[in-house]
């Protein structure tokens, strides 16, 4: 790895199709890059849409100077706005004329990435893409039959090798991403780069004390969509033998929890599964904290940032066996992998932790603990702070 000398701070201009109040993990990332920078002393703008209808504007938040671009609501999503291309390229123009930047982040490939993108490219400002895309996590969105969804897919990949090919450097979260991004969109050299998390935040404190819960309790934590499969985690706790009465709190919103909520009904769990919306840091922190188990039983994970926070609160996990998850789990030590879809297997897996003396469950918790050590937000900050001004990682692409 090459770096230069020069340690001057940076302007840096983040393009993300999805920020905050948008609740998902490229979102979050969003954010956390954009605070860790603002930290490093770096001049830091976000380029993201706005949440309703008007004209584009400003604002100065503690993490950033956020830019906020008209945009559109679309009918099969809750929150999710697009911007038309038409209406956005001359501000993203403007824009760069008056914010200068040294470097862009773009964090995908639609609309306002791959519009900043092309401005970059014709300035010569140097950029870095970060994919956290998969074709997958458009499926739930689009009204058509599975292989017209499979065509929009093949296209999706094959505009992502178009747009981040034109990037000085290309990464994401997972070595396994990366391969799809490889195999798939035709991309030769990206680098698996974590998320990054701030694992002490999820600690108890010295002092702190937060009383488990009366009964044993799944957790699951984040967007209630259908590519997350919470289904089949409600239909695992009506599985698991009366006896052990487990219980499953479910921290999130989206576009599914009324089904959710009707399938919870049916099966007569009202007693035994909570939904908590949309939780504080603080709230989800010590929702983790108090779980006996994390779940997550999604198929389009390209890390699991929840799974990482959970984690990093010493909780044993049971994850689906699909794309990144199987990398956060030794079989036995930390959790275990589950057959994706199969409530019976993942209620089986279950009812076995929780019948696991309370010495065992714990050493599985601690055994999550050291598993996020090499996910350090710091170590990730300071990687993308060496690819801003100029690193090479050649030798560590695929």
């Amino acid at each position: 790895m090459t770096i230069p000398g020069n340690s001057k701070p940076l302007t840096i201009l983040i393009a993300a199709d999805t920020y905050p109040p948008h609740v998902n993990g490229a979102a979050q990332f969003g954010y956390r890059l954009a605070k860790g920078m603002t930290g490093r002393g770096h001049n830091v703008h976000v380029l993201a849409c706005r949440q309703d209808k008007g004209k584009s504007f400003t604002e100065f938040r503690s993490e950033a100077t956020v830019h906020r671009l008209r945009s559109h609501g679309v009918p099969t999503h809750e929150y999710f706005r697009i911007c038309f291309p038409w209406e956005i390229k001359k501000e993203i123009s403007l824009l760069f004329d008056k914010v200068q930047p040294d470097v862009v982040h773009i964090q995908s490939h639609y609309m306002i990435g791959e519009h900043v993108l092309y401005e970059a490219v014709k300035r010569g400002v140097r950029i870095v893409a970060t994919n956290h895309f998969m074709p997958e996590n458009l499926n739930p969105f689009l009204p058509f039959p599975q292989w017209f969804k499979d065509i929009i897919g093949r296209i999706s990949w094959k505009d992502m090798g178009k747009v981040m090919g034109q990037a000085d450097v290309v990464t994401t979260p997972t070595p396994l991403a990366a391969k799809a991004m490889h195999e798939h969109a035709f991309l030769r050299k990206v680098l698996p780069l974590s998320n990054g998390i701030d694992s002490a935040a999820y600690e108890l404190q010295p002092g702190e004390t937060i009383e488990p819960h009366e009964h044993p309790t799944v957790l699951f934590a984040g967007r209630l969509a259908e590519e997350k499969h919470v289904d089949v985690l409600i239909d695992a706790i009506a599985k698991t033998p009366s006896e052990l009465n487990v219980h499953l709190e479910i921290v999130g919103g989206g576009e599914v929890r009324p089904a959710l909520e009707a399938q919870v009904a049916r099966l007569g769990l009202q007693g035994r599964v909570k939904f908590l919306g949309l939780a504080s840091d603080e709230d989800l922190r010590k929702a983790y904290i108090q779980a006996d188990i994390f779940c997550m039983p999604g198929t389009a994970e390209l890390q699991s940032l929840v799974t990482l926070e959970a984690m990093s609160a010493s909780t044993p996990v049971l994850l689906a066996n699909a794309m990144a998850l199987p990398h956060l789990v030794r079989d036995g030590e930390n959790g275990y992998l589950f057959t994706p879809g199969n409530s019976s297997e993942l209620a089986a897996r279950i009812a076995e932790l929780v019948r696991l003396p309370k010495a065992e469950l714990e050493a599985m918790g601690k055994a999550s603990r050291s598993m996020v050590e090499p996910h350090s937000i710091q170590g990730t900050l300071q990687t993308f702070e060496d690819l801003y001004r100029g690193a090479s990682y050649e030798d560590k692409v695929v």
